[in-house]
């Protein structure tokens, strides 16, 4: 079977005539309507000026690098892009950002690109930035049939109320923001509604298929790749190896051949990594004294036997003084449960990295599985523990840490969806500097865009500990050696009370 679809496919070499069949059998027959390639451009013969595509991938790890290849080659023009982040300025989706190709991106996080920012913050490309869990969703919904749905993440932001930046002019000014979006209260709660995103096409990467077109997806890779299989009109896999129909047991396939309509088995992968990063490779922030005070600090957080996400920065570095013998088991927003170490540089593997673009390992008892199902864990409250950065966090605990207009887009990526899960079984945690080149970093309210309203429970600098209270304000409860209380009233933008219980700062001994 598998050699006469080859045979099928070195016979049928040109675009125009490939494409022709395609569309008569498709039309035709609805027996074995998964077709075949060994050439990416044959396989996106037919993604036209115009076209909406889905991108799969996190970064640059599960992305369908020979189709994006092929796309660029093409030179489809006046493309709406829908993808989890812009990969780089030379892998992902920013080969076709440099090449103009893009006009509408919608995306959560585009920082790793400065080719899309610039052309972002110059007037270039309209973008519309969205949580990433609430892409995924939106994905997910509408390879479901359902048109639309209710999400608590991003209420009283700029995503919920309206004017999120999608369009400058070429000076940099805002010259199209986005709409408002309904809200209801469901059981006391505010929700925001959100739409099921669709795609012409979907360009996904997966390790194997089989003969009748089912999917499974390697390690980390299957991120984003998983729910956009299901919510375009056509489906095209790049895979790694093609297996005869029976090699992938039933209960092993990831997507069913029912949505998916192309396989193209790639060549040749370069398979990028973004950051290479090893065990025992130290990394500025550890060998920054203020930061690792900080970690330390939040590393008490852990308890035995927790769930819990960490934000890239200080909260990534505190699972460093994890004490030993205590099992936590660490989320990653791209689809992975059980984070462990940073590997040695013999098991670094490019379709396994954390929500950072880190190389990493997986623990005994780990699990892999789709970014939709990742925040659906996160939204679902059952992760127990956040830990983020920020900009500015505001007295009665509103977050600001995803874009400094005009100057700064990076994108909310997860955060919004992180902070959402703020409930009495999720502690939301900010670990950051108590200020920034001398400016008041806890204020009495956020000037910058914010992440989430009266989400944050504690703050954690390298000067005190602050419980939050979203009614209430600020109580100080902890102070560093040798800092003042005077001190903190100088570098803190607003009011605070004081515990009557007033401690020192513990930090967590650093292991041997």
């Amino acid at each position: 079977m598998l050699a006469a679809v080859r045979t099928f496919c070195r016979l049928t070499s040109r675009p125009s005539t490939l494409c022709s069949f395609n569309r008569h059998f498709s039309a035709s027959t609805s027996l074995m309507s998964v077709k075949f390639f060994e050439s990416a451009d044959d396989a996106v013969c037919d993604v036209g000026d115009g076209a909406s595509v889905m991108v799969g991938g996190f970064g640059v790890c599960g992305i369908p690098e020979n189709l994006i290849a092929a796309l660029s080659r093409r030179g489809a023009r006046d493309l709406s892009v829908i993808t989890s982040n812009a990969g780089t300025d030379h892998a992902g989706v920013g080969v076709l950002a440099a090449g103009r190709q893009i006009s509408y991106m919608t995306v959560s996080y585009v920082g790793e690109s400065p080719q899309v920012e610039h052309q972002f913050l110059h007037g270039e490309l309209e973008v519309e930035l969205t949580p990433q869990g609430t892409l995924a969703e939106r994905i997910r919904a509408a390879g479901a049939g359902i048109p639309a749905f209710y999400t608590p993440t991003a209420y009283g932001t700029l995503v919920h109320r309206g004017g999120e930046p999608m369009i400058h002019d070429s000076h940099g000014k805002v010259i199209k923001a986005s709409r408002g979006r309904e809200s209801r209260i469901f059981n006391g709660r505010h929700y925001v509604m959100e739409e099921a995103i669709h795609a012409d096409f979907a360009l996904i990467k997966g390790w194997k298929a089989d003969t009748v077109g089912n999917v499974i997806f390697r390690r980390s890779a299957k991120n984003f790749n998983d729910p956009m299989a299901r919510a375009a009109r056509v489906t095209i896999a790049e895979v790694e190896e093609i297996v005869e129909a029976g090699e992938i047991r039933p209960e092993d396939v990831h997507v069913p051949n029912i949505y998916v309509q192309r396989v193209y088995k790639g060549t040749k992968f370069e398979k990028p990594i973004e950051r290479r990063t090893v065990k025992g490779h130290e990394v500025e922030s550890d060998l920054d004294p203020v930061k690792e005070r900080i970690a330390r600090r939040a590393a008490l957080e852990f308890k035995e036997g927790m769930y819990a996400n960490l934000g890239i920065g200080i909260p990534t570095h505190a699972t460093n003084y994890i004490p030993k013998g205590m099992r936590v088991f660490l989320h990653s927003e791209n689809g992975l449960l059980g984070l462990g170490p940073f590997p040695e540089e013999k098991d670094i593997d490019p379709d396994l990295i954390n929500a950072g673009k880190e190389t990493v390992t997986v623990i005994p008892g780990g699990s892999f599985f789709g970014s939709d199902e990742s925040f659906a864990m996160i939204r679902g409250g059952h992760i127990q523990l956040s830990i983020l950065g920020a900009m500015q966090v505001s007295q009665s605990g509103d977050l600001a840490n995803w874009m400094i207009p005009g100057k700064m887009v990076k994108g909310m990526g997860g955060a919004m969806d992180l902070v959402a899960s703020h409930s009495k079984h999720t502690k939301v945690i900010v670990t950051m500097q108590h200020t920034a080149k001398g400016k008041h970093k806890i204020v009495r309210e956020c000037s910058l865009p914010i992440t989430g309203k009266m989400c944050v429970d504690e703050i954690i600098t390298e000067l005190c500990v602050f419980q939050v209270d979203s009614h209430k304000g600020l109580m100080l409860t902890e102070l560093f050696d040798g800092v003042t209380i005077d001190d903190i009233k100088e570098q803190t933008g607003c009011a605070f009370n004081v515990s009557p219980d007033l401690k020192p700062m513990q930090l967590i001994d650093i292991p041997h």
